[in-house]
């Protein structure tokens, strides 16, 4: 209990402290809400990449890509199948290194930083399969996520009872997720959409500045897409999202932004409203730039 006092009123508050420093230094700016550093924009801007590319023995995934993540939004990367969205969120959380180009965040050139140097950030991912442990239960789930707070993640010899520190906190991140009724149910009997919600829990217990969720409503029936839907829609207050999405309905309700990508180039940008009719976003998704860009899956 100590230990776990003495990370919160320490380290704990760093870290945020250092997270809302860099956005107060971000977003104290002029009229436009921008400065530049060198040829890199400060401000309403939170993550960008400008040239990413990355090619695999002569074939190029992702060519090119200049993207720009407004703070605070909800950002869909969206494109037909081999488009290059997953290459690239693997570019962006270094899964991946990029042949060429440049990856900022908060004005900070991140390109050549290794994953965990990244999720310390603050950018946390999710990734298209369910990623939790099925023999745990939904509250040890989430306390694993908690567990880097206390400063013990490699201290085998301590009872499982230091972890009870982190009990009111896993708790508060299951009742933002729904999930408060399922905190002693072990994970493998939970549905696939609940197992969804539970990741975002185990991604917000990292305290995430940019969640990149990949294909979070993947494999769901109706029900459950309107649940995880409405759940992303929530969380995303005081954070920004980036997300791979196929469901059309998804992106339509919830995104503010949305970049097709077609063959690892990006193809358009803009609302929903604007890349809907956009005809070469329609031609690209549906084979004709007359059909309309529509339906719960594309």
């Amino acid at each position: 209990m100590h230990e776990a006092k003495q990370y919160r009123d320490g380290d704990n508050v760093r870290v945020r402290a250092e997270r809302k420093n860099k956005a107060q230094a971000n977003t104290d700016l002029p009229s436009a809400s921008l400065r530049m550093e060198g040829d890199m924009i400060l401000g309403d801007t939170i993550l960008e990449t400008r040239g990413l590319t990355k090619e695999f023995k002569g074939f190029t995934a992702v060519n090119g890509v200049n993207l720009r993540v407004r703070r605070g939004s909800i950002h869909a990367l969206i494109g037909p199948n081999g488009a290059g969205k997953t290459t690239c969120f693997n570019l962006l959380t270094k899964f991946l290194e990029p042949t060429a180009g440049q990856i900022v965040f908060n004005g900070v050139d991140i390109t050549r930083e290794r994953p965990a140097h990244i999720a310390r950030r603050g950018i946390i991912r999710s990734f298209q399969i369910s990623a939790v442990f099925p023999h745990l239960t939904v509250l040890q789930n989430v306390r694993i996520g908690l567990q880097r707070q206390l400063g013990t993640s490699f201290h085998f010899w301590r009872s499982e009872r230091s972890l009870d520190a982190l009990n009111d906190r896993a708790m508060d991140l299951l009742t933002q997720v729904g999930l408060t009724d399922f905190a002693d149910t072990k994970t493998v009997e939970l549905s696939y959409g609940r197992k969804r919600a539970l990741e975002i829990a185990t991604t917000l217990s990292m305290e995430p500045e940019l969640m990149l969720l990949d294909e979070p409503t993947q494999g769901m029936g109706h029900e459950d897409v309107d649940r995880v839907t409405a759940l992303i829609k929530k969380v995303s207050a005081g954070r920004t999202i980036l997300m791979v999405e196929h469901n059309m309905n998804v992106i339509a309700g919830i995104s503010d932004t949305i970049t097709v990508l077609q063959r690892g180039e990006v193809l358009a940008e803009g609302s929903y409203a604007e890349v809907s009719r956009n005809p070469l976003v329609m031609e690209a998704y549906m084979g004709s730039a007359d059909a309309a860009l529509t339906g719960a899956h594309a």
